[in-house]
């Protein structure tokens, strides 16, 4: 049992590249997180009322400015077994508008609506003299080993709140908001974030990721580049993950650097080397979905534009390190998720315990690989 909270780097692990002060997305000037976090009820379980362990977690782009403006995004599907609302949209406008919401499969409707909701009435004024309209972003993960999903427990006052309460800092990791459910690698997963800072032409830029991890089987699991899942073997939910994975993995990444969507498009792409980092294929019963924004080039919504525009960005060939930079945060953004993670009893089926994974058992299997660095 892990007695206190450690993340990846604190614990020795030599995760590479400059992080930025939280070692998280809130490190992207501007973007704030909030979450609510829904744990009541003990077993048995009874479908409709309980145990409830899920939650929402929140993402603003750009904070709470009362002027919508749209956010610059691309997204990459390795594996489109899941959902992400106003993904169509991005493709085509290569934008959104207001927060991102993330929690579990079930509940998809009610945040939309909600997020929804909350974008209306905080660009009330605009709402009132336009004809505008919003397509939040909405991801999820499904949490139906460890939550009674199909109870439908996530609320509109929830979503609301996971809004509301977003602020900048250091961000709760692990069983927290939409990650409260979810397991990674058969070891208790969640919410888990990084960062990297980089320099451009002498300019420093952030490039920050948020995961919901809940995607893998053990004997994949690899931390860099250490067979771990092959020497923790213990405490399986093989008998659940009996065949196949069964989850998915949503990844948020965010920077503050000029790029254009079809830069977030490829940068959103190079998610998919972080997750496999960690000894994810992407099965076939994962959502493996991953969307980027940046929050440079402020401005009016278009219909609210004039007609012709400037758009800074940076050149195509100065890439290379903001690529890097996607890869090195995801997959630190995974292994932070399940530090993070508390045990927690399954529901379907009972009698099983998805345990966080132990410090000390890690640390041995880095030793033996020459992968732990502490000081």
């Amino acid at each position: 049992m892990n007695k206190k909270k450690i993340r990846a780097r604190e614990l020795g692990l030599p995760f590479e590249g400059e992080t930025g002060e939280f070692n998280s997305i809130t490190d992207v000037p501007g973007v704030l997180v909030g979450s609510k976090t829904l744990i009541s009820g003990l077993l048995p379980m009874i479908q409709g009322k309980g145990p409830i362990r899920t939650g929402v977690t929140s993402i603003l782009p750009r904070g709470y400015i009362k002027e919508p403006q749209p956010v610059w995004a691309g997204l990459y599907a390795l594996n489109g077994n899941g959902e992400m609302t106003g993904s169509h949209w991005i493709r085509d406008g290569g934008y959104f508008l207001g927060p991102i919401c993330i929690t579990n499969t079930n509940n998809v409707g009610i945040t939309h609506h909600s997020t929804n909701k909350w974008i209306i009435n905080h660009h009330k004024e605009y709402w009132e003299k336009d004809h505008l309209w919003a397509m939040p972003v909405i991801a999820e993960t499904y949490d139906g080993v460890l939550n009674d999903i199909n109870g439908q427990h996530v609320k509109e006052s929830d979503v609301t709140e996971a809004i509301n309460n977003a602020k900048n800092g250091f961000v709760k990791e692990g069983n927290v908001g939409g990650g409260t459910g979810m397991i990674t690698y058969e070891f208790k997963g969640g919410t888990g974030t990084s960062s990297r800072q980089i320099d451009i032409a002498g300019e420093k830029f952030t490039i920050a990721t948020l995961v919901q991890a809940n995607h893998g089987i053990r004997p994949w699991l690899s931390i860099l580049g250490a067979p771990v899942g092959k020497h923790l073997n213990k405490n399986r939910l093989d008998k659940i993950f009996a065949t196949s994975e069964m989850g998915s993995i949503v990844v948020t990444i965010a920077t503050d650097a000029p790029v254009m969507p079809h830069q977030l498009k490829r940068m959103a792409k190079r998610a998919a080397l972080g997750v496999a980092r960690g000894g994810s294929p992407g099965g076939n019963n994962s959502g493996d979905i991953f969307l980027a924004f940046s929050n440079a080039n402020s401005r009016p919504m278009p219909m609210l534009s004039k007609s012709k525009l400037q758009f800074e960005y940076i050149n195509d060939e100065e890439f290379d390190d903001i690529y890097l930079s996607v890869v090195q945060s995801v997959e630190e953004s995974v292994v932070n998720a399940m530090l993070a993670a508390e045990d927690m009893e399954t529901l379907r089926p009972e009698g099983y315990t998805c345990k966080a994974i132990d410090y000390d058992d890690l640390i041995k299997v880095m030793k033996k690989y020459g992968r732990y660095n502490f000081i």
